[in-house]
């Protein structure tokens, strides 16, 4: 099983949903974030007046998929998530130990 971490820029949250959803993701969860990378944050104008917003909002997705279905959603992810432009975000991909299913105690494969 395979872990994966998406940090994405908001407003592509729908827009990924809906792309993975029709590769049957049956569940993610989605937790609003900030942060920075290479740009170092950005300059915005307000009133006039330039100022650095130095944590950029951004949504982080992590979902838990079987070892066969984790390189399609990785693929999704970039196509529907990206604008190609600097701070589109990154996809991290970790190893799944487990998975429990608290209601039925169901493990592995089976709990996602």
């Amino acid at each position: 099983m395979k872990y994966i971490i998406a940090v994405i820029k908001p407003h592509k949250l729908e827009e990924v949903r809906e792309a993975l959803g029709t590769l049957g993701v049956a569940g993610m969860t989605v937790s609003e974030a900030k942060g920075f990378g290479r740009q170092k944050g950005q300059t915005e104008i307000y009133r006039g007046a330039e100022y650095a917003v130095n944590m950029v909002p951004k949504v982080k997705l992590e979902i838990a998929a079987s070892d066969s279905l984790a390189p399609q959603i990785v693929e999704t992810l970039q196509q529907a998530a990206g604008v190609g432009a600097i701070g589109d975000g990154k996809i991290f991909v970790l190893e799944l130990a487990s998975a429990v299913r608290i209601r039925t105690g169901e493990t592995g494969d089976t709990a996602l």
